[in-house]
């Protein structure tokens, strides 16, 4: 398929998109036109201590464990992108890093879900959020490498109308009960109160069940409640549950 008719169905795909798997289901289908399985796109917080927030096909058993320790303050790639803003490779011979012990550490615990090399694409905005979009593989293959470079426009432009369209939806602060929540504790909030379990929860937002508890488990914290049906009071049916 030619690149603008790629690019222009990549783009309807992402008007129709409305939550974060659908984010994810659109960008898989528009990676996979240049043989690029594995991409992650994080968006880093305006606030000290924040959520991180992420839309992957990473294995989730890595995600999980990457954003509960809070890996954004340690990962090399992360600390580039705070301070560029021009795409670069990275892992196994690209070189570019110094690391200190416990990066490479970190890159040896990321390389045992097979993300060992990629290409990240830092992205700006005017409200001045900082993220990036990286492609990754287990391996520096010939192929990834071609693809990368031979494609390396189509690709910025796919991660800056990703950003755009993500930060508009979906990267919302939400204020219940005068605390503010991440979208990724709304949503979990959200699907609590129309009667989800985490279980059904996390099947529906492409999440581990644990991850959704986690989430619960901040916004009773947030709320000073002891129950989630307790935090679930603070919502407005009329104003949130029929959306």
């Amino acid at each position: 398929m030619p690149m603008h008719q790629i690019f222009r169905k990549f783009v309807e795909q992402l008007n129709e998109s409305g939550n974060a798997d659908s984010f994810r289901r659109t960008m898989e289908l528009g990676t996979a036109a240049f043989d690029l399985p594995c991409f992650a796109y994080a968006c880093m917080p305006t606030r000290a201590k924040g959520t991180v927030n992420l839309i992957s096909n990473y294995p989730v058993h890595w995600t999980d464990h990457y954003l509960k320790s809070h890996y954004e303050t340690l990962d090399p790639v992360i600390y580039a992108v705070c301070r560029s803003v021009e795409p670069f490779e990275w892992g196994q011979d690209a070189g570019g890093f110094d690391l200190d012990g416990r990066q490479r550490a970190f890159f040896e615990e990321a390389s045992g879900f097979g993300i060992r090399c990629g290409f990240t694409i830092p992205l700006r905005d005017g409200c001045g959020s900082i993220a990036a979009v990286t492609f990754a593989s287990s391996e520096r293959r010939t192929s990834f490498i071609r693809s990368i470079r031979k494609n390396a426009r189509a690709l910025q432009l796919m991660a800056a109308s990703l950003h755009y369209h993500a930060c508009r939806r979906l990267w919302q602060t939400r204020t219940i009960g005068g605390r503010e929540l991440s979208p990724r504790e709304f949503e979990c909030l959200v699907w609590a109160a129309r009667g989800k379990s985490a279980w059904a929860t996390a099947k529906i937002l492409g999440i581990s069940d644990a991850t959704v508890r986690f989430h619960l488990g901040r916004v009773r914290a947030k709320l000073n409640v002891t129950t989630t049906r307790q935090a679930i009071a603070f919502l407005d049916a009329q104003t949130y549950l029929t959306r």
